[in-house]
């Protein structure tokens, strides 16, 4: 049993030491620079974020055509000695001198970026080999990078881990040079024991110096200012940069936001906490999803050998019918040539026949020689047809088959076409959706269409969600796939709400992107379908109502022509009412109408079925100021008192304009009145239990007006007309023929 103890305690003393050791090889990916492939030396931190050594940044910038100083040197001290710099300096190739002469005399400086005789200074762009982005830098070059002694720090630690730590010789012993055993940071050297006393004399202020490991880089003791060579104690959020005190009291800082240094170590500290912490709860999750890599790498590959050889098949195919049709065109060459032949052959022996050594010429001349008559019509008669027949193909000759085979020649110019543009094909573009013929009324009515030159699509996919602004988390969407055609109706959608719609297509290359997302909004109340009533009351010479009830054109015709002259002294002219063929006794409803806007004057609005049939009994005037074209709306509030509502409502239109002027005007805020354009669509919304009818732009839904009705008994819609106008009801989504599907239900139709 004990063995078994130390057998399993032993493997997992293993199993750590594997998983430490993969740690750091994993570790040690952040450690190599990505220029030499080696650990850093000496790192600059870049404003992109990302690390290089100091001496491969100066020689990029050399190969740039920059001139830098030593790149051996710190950027934050002063030259280092000869020994402390990189054993991979031996491999640089230094500039040679003539090309530093080209480089100066074609204007620039010594200092990185500084250009001789420039009215402005030149700054330094600087090749990220990380992420392959030009950094600017700035005039002062590598000179205003930060020194990363972080990482320096971490690359030193990690050496003496993995026990990878060269031996550092004395850089101050004559050959043979003994092994360092101690450093000094504020000598920037390494010594051996006899030369550290040798160079630190007892006396001396050197003496005071204490020594520290031997090592190749000599680190200042904190952050320096690469400008000023402060000490770093405060934080610009602004500029995102390290700053010293006397950076801070500079113009370019004055507006910034600057922390003590301090802060910002907490603030961040607390934030990589975090982050470092969600990382290390989520390694299951990182698991998974690794998994998940590996796996769609192995379907990959396999489906990329799939598609090869669908191609090659495909192509197989292809020459099997070219082979296939080859012959068959051949066939049909070859059975021409050999009808042709034939008929030629045989004309060619007719002719032959004609010649005076052939048997038929022969023939005859015998045949002339017979005396009996009989015998002679008798075989004569015969062989006159046959010369016959010579002798007029003798007078006509045609070849009785031509030697051309220019219709059995191919034109391959279309077929060569397609075979060059033979290529994968695309997934569809965004589709585009079409606003003038996009909708919201009892239903969404959505179209759209593809772009002229986007691959065809075989179905569509319409997404669609409520836009909640109050909502903490966004809804998902709610998804119909295979939608066959260019139009849908989104169905079961609740009132008042604004809703994004997007569209996105496939065909057998996979989904295409998304169209842009398209805002609808619902009605305020369930729609309420009616036609017009065309039964009684109106008069039928001046208001002409369409077969379908949906819409009215107001004919005033010689009535208003014969009252022209009176309109000038006070006339009475009729007003011809029309209302709907449905009373509302309950709830919320609401309907839209356009109005024709070169209308003299419409009103549209609600009112009690009573008080209505009243009016088509007892015609109105022009002259009573309730219908005055100018008195604004029409609320019967004049002969009412003041707790009462009006029996009935109304907004009125005329010549493209609306009249704001009484009641509750929800877009004025001066109560006289005030004119706004006529909106493509007026909507009515009428809260029976309430006693209120809202008008609103039935485009934006944007509130125009509101006022009390009476709701005592049931309530009509109604129209007004004054003069010529014209009016339709919205068509219902749902009774459009144009639909290719129907969405949110069970049922498809296309």
């Amino acid at each position: 049993m004990a063995e078994g103890e130390e057998l399993q305690t032993f493997t997992s003393i293993m199993d750590a030491l594997v998983r430490i050791s993969t740690s750091m090889k994993n570790m040690e990916r952040e450690l190599i620079c990505p220029v030499c492939k080696e650990m850093y030396k000496q790192p600059l931190a870049l404003p992109c974020m990302h690390n290089v050594c100091h001496i491969c940044a100066s020689e990029i910038l050399v190969q740039h055509g920059y001139i830098c100083c030593d790149p051996s040197s710190e950027p934050t001290s002063p030259a280092s000695t000869p020994a402390t710099r990189s054993p991979r300096m031996g491999r640089r190739v230094i500039p040679k001198p003539d090309r530093l002469d080209r480089l100066l005399k074609s204007g620039f400086g010594t200092y990185p970026g500084r250009k001789r005789g420039g009215v402005h200074p030149q700054t330094v762009s600087f090749p990220c080999p990380a992420c392959q982005r030009d950094v600017d830098l700035g005039e002062r070059g590598l000179g205003n990078l930060f020194r990363n002694l972080t990482l320096e720090r971490i690359v030193e630690r990690y050496r003496q881990t993995i026990n990878i730590s060269t031996a550092i010789m004395c850089q101050f012993c004559k050959p043979p040079q003994l092994e360092a055993t101690k450093g000094c940071t504020e000598c920037k050297s390494s010594f051996c024991n006899e030369c550290f006393k040798l160079y630190h004399p007892w006396g001396t202020q050197k003496a005071q110096h204490e020594p520290t490991p031997p090592t190749l880089t000599f680190r200042p003791k904190g952050l320096m200012c690469p400008e000023h060579k402060e000490e770093v104690t405060h934080y610009c959020k602004t500029c995102q940069r390290l700053v010293c005190q006397l950076c801070r009291v500079r113009r370019a800082h004055a507006s910034h936001k600057v922390t003590p240094v301090l802060s910002a170590y907490q603030a961040l500290r607390e934030k990589l906490t975090k982050s470092l912490a969600y990382i290390l709860s989520s390694q299951d999750t990182v698991q998974l999803q690794i998994a998940e890599l590996e796996e769609t790498v192995k379907h990959t590959e396999v489906n990329g050998s799939q598609a090869k050889e669908e191609v090659s098949q495909l192509i197989r195919g292809l020459c099997t019918v070219l082979e296939e049709k080859q012959a068959a065109l051949l066939q049909a060459i070859q059975e021409s040539q050999q009808e042709r032949l034939a008929s030629l052959h045989h004309q060619v022996q007719e002719h032959r026949a004609m010649l005076e050594n052939s048997g038929m010429v022969g023939y005859a001349q015998e045949v002339l020689k017979e005396t009996d008559h009989p015998c002679f019509v008798q075989a004569a008669k015969q062989l006159h047809s046959r010369i016959v027949r010579a002798t007029d193909s003798l007078q006509s000759f045609r070849p009785a088959a031509t030697s051309s085979f220019s219709r059995f020649q191919l034109d391959l110019s279309r077929e060569m076409k397609l075979l060059t543009d033979l290529t994968f094909i695309k997934a569809p573009e965004a589709p585009v959706i079409d606003t003038q013929r996009t909708y919201a009324y009892d239903q969404i009515f959505l179209c759209w269409r593809l772009p002229q030159h986007s691959p065809p699509a075989w179905h569509f996919t319409v997404e669609y969600r409520k836009s909640d602004t109050k909502a903490k988390a966004l809804k998902l969407w709610q998804r119909r796939e295979e939608v066959r055609g260019t139009s849908a109706l989104v169905e079961y959608l609740d009132t008042d709400s604004v809703y994004v719609l997007r569209v996105k297509g496939c065909n057998k290359a996979g989904f295409g992107e998304y169209s842009e997302d398209i805002y609808l909004h619902t009605p305020p109340a369930p729609v309420l379908n009616f036609f017009l009533d065309n039964r009684w009351g109106f008069n039928r010479e001046r208001l002409a109502i369409s077969k379908d009830q949906r819409a009215v054109r107001s004919v005033p015709g010689l009535p208003m022509l014969f009252a022209a002259e009176r309109l000038m002294s006070s006339c009475h002219l009729s007003i011809d009412l029309l209302i709907g063929d449905v009373a509302v006794t309950q709830g919320r409803s609401y309907w839209a109408c356009c109005v024709d806007p070169s209308s003299y004057l419409v009103k549209v609005g609600v009112g009690l079925e009573s008080k209505l049939q009243e009016w088509f009994q007892v015609p109105q005037d022009v002259v009573s100021p309730r219908y005055d074209p100018d008195s604004g709306h029409d609320s019967g509030a004049e002969d009412a008192t003041v707790d009462a509502p009006p029996p009935y409502a109304f907004l009125t239109i005329g010549m493209g304009k609306i009249l704001l002027s009484h009641g509750s005007a929800l877009t004025s805020r001066d109560p006289s009145g005030c004119t706004i354009p006529l909106p493509p669509r007026i909507g009515i919304c009428l809260d029976y239990e309430r006693g209120k009818v809202t008008f609103y732009d039935a485009v934006s839904f944007r509130g125009l007006w509101e006022c009390g009705v009476d709701c005592s008994g049931p309530v009509c819609p109604a129209f007004c007309f004054i003069g010529g106008g014209a009016l339709q009801l919205q068509e219902l989504v749902a009774s459009k023929q144009e639909r290719k599907v129907t969405i949110g239900g069970l049922s498809k139709l296309d």
